[in-house]
C-alpha cells in the first residue's frame, strides 16, 4: 500500500510539473506576442523616439490635472455654493470643460503652442490630423528638447491646464451669471486670452525669449484666472444682496473632497510640467505638496488667532493658495524655500482677503464669489516673484535652455526678479483688457447677468433642474399639502420643535 501511494503520488506530481511547465511556456509566447505589439522598436507603433516610460507618466499627469476639473472643481463648485445654484455652478465647469476640448483641438492648440503669427500669438488650426498627432511632440519657437512622446500627448496634457484655467474664472461669476452668456464666453475667452498668455510664456513668444519663468502656469494660469474673474465680477455684478451676506456651502463633506482632488491632481499638474518622468518632476511634485500644506496650516492658524476658530472654507483657501504660490517654481526652487513659499502664500492672501479687502471700496464693489482673485491672481503673482527670487542655477540648469538663477544666489538673478515683474504686468493687463472687450461685446447678444426673478429661484430657473429633492420623492415643498406632515415629523424627531418655525427651517 505505501509503494503504490509512493507511485501513484510520484505520478501525480509528474503529471503538475509537466502541466505547470506547459502552462509556462503558454505564458511566455503570450508575454512575447504581447511584447512584440506592444514595444517591438520595428513596429510602426513605437517608433525609436519614443520613450514609454515618459508618455505613460505624461499620460498619467494629465489624467491627473483633468480630474482636477472634472470631477474636482464640478463637485467642489457644487458643494461650496448656496444650495440653490449647485446645479449651474456644476453644470458651468462641466460645460467648460468640455467645450474647451473641442475649441483647442480645432484652433486654440496651434495658438498657443503653433507657429508664430505675432510675438505673443501662434497661426491658429486644427490639431487633429493623424500624421501630425502620431509625430513626435514639439513646439517649434522653443528652444526646450523635444519630448519623447507623441504629439497626441502634448495636445491632450495642454488641453488639461486651459480647461482648468477657463473653469477657475467660473469661480469669480457664481450665483448670477446667465448661463448662456457663460456659453458664449469659454471659447471667445479660450482663444483671445488663455492662447495669448500660454503662447508667450510657453509656446516660444516673446516673453519665453525674454527668459521669463513660468514653470507650470503661476502666470498663465492663476494670474490669468484671478484678474479675468475679477473683472468678470464686475462686468456681470454682484449677487442678491441676500446671497451675498449669507452664502453657506450646501455640502462641506462633499466640498472637502472636490478640494482633495485638487489637492492630488496637482501632482500632475507640476510634475508634468516637465514633459518627462525626470529629475525635476519628481522635486515638483514634492515641493508642490509641501507648499499647499504649509499655507493650509498657516491659513488655519491665521484663523484660529483672529476669528477664534479654525474654517473649513479657510483651510481650503489656504491649501489653493499654497498650491497657486508654488507653481511658477515647483521644479525650480529648493523644499526649503518651498516652504517658504507657502508661508507667503497662507500669509498675503489672507491678509488682503481679510484685511485690504475690507479697507477698499473697490474690492467691496466686486463681487468675487469664490475670492479667485485672492487664491489665484495673488498667489500666482506672489509665486511667480518668489520663483524670480529663489530660482535655483543647478535646477535650472535640469529644465531651462539658459543658465538661470534667481536674486537670492547672486550674479545677475536681480535681472531676472524684474523679468518675472513685467511678464505679471502683462498677462494682467492683457487679460483685463481682453476680457472687458469679450463681455461688452457678448453684452450686446446676450445679457450678462440673470433677471431678477431667476435669481430668486436659482437652479430651477436656469436649468429646470434642483441638485437636491426638497420633500418627499423630489416633489417641492407646498406647504397646503405638506405643513402637517412636516410638523408631525419635526414633533418625533425633535421634542423640542417649535409650530411655525418650518419657514426658518427650510429656507433656502
Amino acid at each position: 500500500f505505501h509503494t503504490y501511494t509512493k507511485k501513484n503520488s510520484y505520478h501525480s506530481l509528474t503529471i503538475n510539473i509537466k502541466d505547470h511547465q506547459l502552462r509556462e511556456r503558454k505564458r511566455e509566447r503570450e508575454r512575447g506576442y504581447n511584447m512584440a505589439g506592444a514595444y517591438d522598436p520595428n513596429l510602426p507603433g513605437v517608433p525609436e523616439w519614443l520613450n514609454t516610460g515618459d508618455n505613460a507618466w505624461q499620460l498619467t499627469a494629465a489624467t491627473l490635472v483633468g480630474l482636477q476639473s472634472m470631477p474636482g472643481l464640478v463637485i467642489l463648485y457644487a458643494s461650496i455654493v448656496k444650495k440653490k445654484w449647485a446645479v449651474n455652478s456644476a453644470f458651468m465647469a462641466l460645460y467648460a470643460f468640455a467645450a474647451v476640448l473641442l475649441c483647442w483641438v480645432i484652433l486654440c492648440y496651434k495658438m498657443a503652442f503653433g507657429d508664430e503669427l505675432l510675438p505673443f500669438w501662434g497661426k491658429g488650426g486644427p490639431a487633429f490630423d493623424q500624421g501630425y498627432l502620431k509625430s513626435r511632440a514639439k513646439i517649434p519657437n522653443s528652444n526646450t528638447p523635444a519630448p519623447y512622446f507623441p504629439m497626441a500627448t502634448l495636445v491632450y496634457f495642454q488641453f488639461t491646464f486651459a480647461a482648468i484655467t477657463t473653469i477657475l474664472v467660473a469661480g469669480s461669476v457664481l450665483g448670477r451669471m446667465n448661463i448662456k452668456a457663460w456659453m458664449a464666453f469659454v471659447p471667445l475667452w479660450l482663444i483671445f486670452s488663455y492662447t495669448v498668455g500660454a503662447y508667450s510664456i510657453w509656446g516660444g513668444g516673446f516673453l519665453y525669449q525674454w527668459g521669463v519663468i513660468d514653470y507650470s502656469g503661476g502666470y498663465v494660469i492663476h494670474l490669468s484666472s484671478g484678474v479675468a474673474g475679477f473683472v468678470a465680477a464686475y462686468w456681470v455684478g454682484p449677487r442678491p444682496k441676500a446671497d451675498r451676506e449669507r452664502f453657506p456651502p450646501n455640502n462641506v463633506l462633499l466640498m472637502l473632497a472636490g478640494a482633495g482632488l485638487l489637492w492630488m491632481g496637482w501632482s500632475g499638474f507640476n510634475g508634468g510640467a516637465p514633459y518627462a518622468a525626470n529629475l525635476t518632476s519628481s522635486i515638483a511634485v514634492l515641493n508642490t505638496n509641501l507648499s499647499a500644506a504649509t499655507s493650509l496650516l498657516v491659513w488655519t492658524t491665521l484663523d484660529v488667532i483672529f476669528f477664534g476658530k479654525p474654517s473649513v472654507i479657510g483651510a481650503i483657501q489656504g491649501m489653493v493658495t499654497g498650491l497657486a504660490g508654488v507653481t511658477p517654481g515647483a521644479g525650480l526652487i529648493q523644499t526649503w524655500a518651498a516652504i517658504i513659499v507657502g508661508i507667503v502664500s497662507g500669509t498675503v492672501p489672507w491678509a488682503s482677503m481679510m484685511i485690504l479687502h475690507k479697507k477698499s471700496t473697490l474690492l467691496q464693489k466686486v463681487d468675487d464669489t469664490l475670492a479667485v482673485f485672492y487664491t489665484h491672481a495673488v498667489a500666482g503673482l506672489l509665486g511667480g516673484l518668489m520663483t524670480g527670487l529663489f530660482a535655483h542655477p543647478d535646477l535650472c540648469l535640469l529644465i531651462l535652455p539658459e543658465p538661470t538663477r534667481g536674486a537670492f544666489y547672486g550674479g545677475n538673478g536681480g535681472k531676472q526678479l524684474l523679468k518675472q515683474l513685467a511678464g505679471a504686468a502683462f498677462i494682467a493687463v492683457w487679460n483685463l483688457v481682453s476680457t472687458t472687450i469679450i463681455l461688452l461685446a457678448i453684452r450686446i447678444f446676450i445679457p450678462l447677468r440673470m433677471a431678477e426673478e431667476e435669481l430668486g429661484i436659482g437652479d430651477d430657473a436656469a436649468h429646470g433642474e434642483e441638485a437636491y429633492a426638497l420633500w418627499g420623492d423630489g416633489e417641492k415643498f407646498d406647504a397646503t399639502r405638506h405643513g402637517q406632515q412636516f410638523e408631525r415629523d419635526q414633533e418625533a424627531a425633535h421634542p423640542s420643535y417649535v409650530h411655525g418655525a418650518r419657514g426658518v427651517t427650510i429656507v433656502l
